[in-house]
């Protein structure tokens, strides 16, 4: 099924909660490419226009092509309107809603994502699977619930950012999500953060590490 009812959309989605009675659903993980150009950029009034520039090869998505408007974008995802020349950068706000930053052209290539598994293949290549529903075979030495920072231009693992005490992270879900801090103490499954003057506890998989 190629929608949903309004009010079963993700609550990170800002989009308003009456309206339509449905509204299209992503054919794989994050926002649709549709609803970020139409409602969220108000590029484009309709699904038709957003089909039209597709079509014209003017929108890409982490420097590839876009060529289904239902196609998702996830948190860090990097849109970049051609005609325009503007680049755009899916972030979370303070109130855990996607939003979306103006980046510059040497900001482009590059992505962090989260590590949520490791796959071992054969010739005992590793496999890296990412929380964006991505993955990448990669040696760097990088553990679940690490991240790492890709460069797009060339899909290469380029950093590994570790998950341990005095980390940055950025709370990606939960009652927390959008808030940043660091990392206190890692207990289990639960990390102590310290955000701003106050003392949160979350929950790892809910936590993405950041520059």
């Amino acid at each position: 099924m190629s929608h949903m009812k309004r009010q079963m959309a993700p609550k990170n989605w800002p989009i308003p909660r009456k309206g339509t009675s449905f509204i299209v659903k992503p054919s794989q993980k994050g926002i649709p490419i549709l609803i970020i150009l139409r409602d969220i950029l108000k590029i484009a009034q309709n699904r038709k226009e957003v089909k039209n520039a597709l079509h014209k090869k003017n929108i890409l998505l982490n420097g590839k092509e876009v060529r289904d408007e239902k196609g998702g974008v996830s948190l860090f995802d990097i849109i970049t309107i051609v005609p325009s020349k503007q680049n755009y950068q899916l972030c979370l706000s303070h109130r855990g809603k996607f939003d979306l930053k103006t980046v510059s052209d040497k900001e482009i290539y590059h992505k962090i994502t989260k590590v949520i598994n490791k796959t071992i293949l054969k010739g005992k290549k590793t496999q890296l699977n990412f929380n964006d529903g991505n993955n990448l075979i990669s040696n760097i030495g990088c553990k679940v619930n690490d991240s790492i920072l890709i460069n797009l231009k060339d899909r290469k693992a380029e950093k590994c950012l570790e998950l341990k005490e005095k980390a940055n992270v950025l709370v990606f879900a939960g009652k927390h999500s959008g808030e940043k801090g660091s990392i206190n103490k890692i207990e289990g499954k639960i990390a102590e953060l310290k955000v701003d003057n106050k003392i949160v506890k979350v929950l790892i998989k809910h936590l993405m590490v950041i520059e």
